[in-house]
C-alpha cells in the first residue's frame, strides 16, 4: 500500500490542533477564542518544561552539571514566554471576560495537573492533600501520585552535592554548603552556575505567579474563582512559595554582616 507523503500539517497534526479550540458560548464571544488559545499554549509549554526538568534531574543524577545547565537555559527561555503571554491576555477587558466567564464554571486554572506536576517535581509538596479534591482525569491523578513518590529536583541537587563531598544533612548544613560554594566559586564554578540557574527558575515561577495574580485582579477584582477558590486572595498566598528555601536564605549570609 502507498504511504501518504509526510507534510508539515500531518507531522504537526495541524488540523487536529486547530480543531481543539471550541468556545462554549452560543454565539461564541469574540475573546473566548483568545482565552482558550492562551491556556492551551500554557499547557504545551508546561509539557515542555516538565520534559526539560525531568532531563535536568537525570543529568544531576549522573553528575553532569553542564548538561543540567543547558536544560535550564531552555527552561528560562520558556519561562520568559510564559510571563509575556500575560500581556496578550490583558488585551481582554473585564467586560470582555465577564461576557463568557459564567460559561467556565466550575472549571478553574487550579485544576491544571501539569502545573501541579511542576510544583511537585520542583519540591513543593506541602499541598499534596489538595490532590484528593482536585478534579482531574484518572491518568492525570496517576501522574501526580507518581510525582509525589519520585525524588524532586531539590533531592537530585542534594544527591549530587553529597556525592561531591558536601554536607547536606540538614537545613543549616545545606545553607553552609551553599555559602561555601558561593564564596569559592572559582573552585566550584559549574556548580555555582547551576545554583544560579535554580534560583532563576524559582524566581521566574514567582514572577509568573505575580503577573497572573495581577492579571486576575485586573479582570475580576476580588470575586471568587470559577472553581470555587478564593480567587485573588488564594493566589496571593501562593506568591511566597519557594522551591529552594536554603538557596534563598544563603543570600543573607553572603558579603559580610547580615546587618550591614
Amino acid at each position: 500500500m502507498a504511504t501518504a507523503t509526510l507534510t508539515y500539517g500531518s507531522y504537526l497534526k495541524v488540523p487536529e490542533l486547530l480543531a481543539l479550540q471550541q468556545p462554549l458560548g452560543a454565539p461564541a464571544h469574540h475573546d473566548e477564542l483568545l482565552f482558550i488559545v492562551i491556556h492551551q499554549v500554557y499547557e504545551l509549554w508546561f509539557k515542555q518544561t516538565l520534559h526539560e526538568l525531568d532531563a535536568a534531574v537525570g543529568f544531576l543524577d549522573r553528575d553532569d552539571l553542564l548538561k543540567a545547565t543547558k536544560a535550564f537555559r531552555r527552561i528560562h527561555a520558556i519561562q520568559r514566554i510564559l510571563e509575556t503571554q500575560v500581556d496578550v491576555l490583558e488585551t481582554m477587558t473585564p467586560q470582555d471576560f465577564n461576557a463568557f466567564r459564567s460559561e467556565l464554571n466550575p472549571a478553574s486554572g487550579f485544576q491544571s495537573a501539569q502545573f501541579r506536576e511542576i510544583e511537585f517535581l520542583g519540591g513543593l509538596r506541602g499541598n499534596e492533600k489538595a490532590l484528593a479534591h482536585l478534579d482531574v482525569t484518572p491518568e492525570e491523578r496517576a501522574r501526580l501520585e507518581r510525582r509525589l513518590r519520585e525524588p524532586t529536583l531539590y533531592d537530585a541537587l542534594k544527591g549530587h552535592l553529597a556525592r561531591a563531598g558536601f554536607d547536606v544533612s540538614g537545613h543549616h548544613a545545606l545553607v553552609a554548603t551553599f555559602k561555601r560554594i558561593y564564596e569559592h566559586e572559582e573552585s566550584h564554578y559549574a556548580l555555582y552556575l547551576l545554583l544560579e540557574d535554580l534560583i532563576e527558575f524559582d524566581e521566574r515561577v514567582r514572577l509568573w505567579r505575580s503577573r497572573h495574580v495581577l492579571m486576575v485582579e485586573r479582570m475580576i477584582g476580588m470575586k471568587p474563582g470559577t472553581g470555587g477558590s478564593l480567587g485573588v486572595a488564594y493566589l496571593r498566598n501562593t506568591l511566597e512559595k519557594r522551591f529552594f528555601p536554603e538557596l534563598w536564605e544563603v543570600r543573607t549570609e553572603l558579603g559580610g554582616s547580615a546587618h550591614a
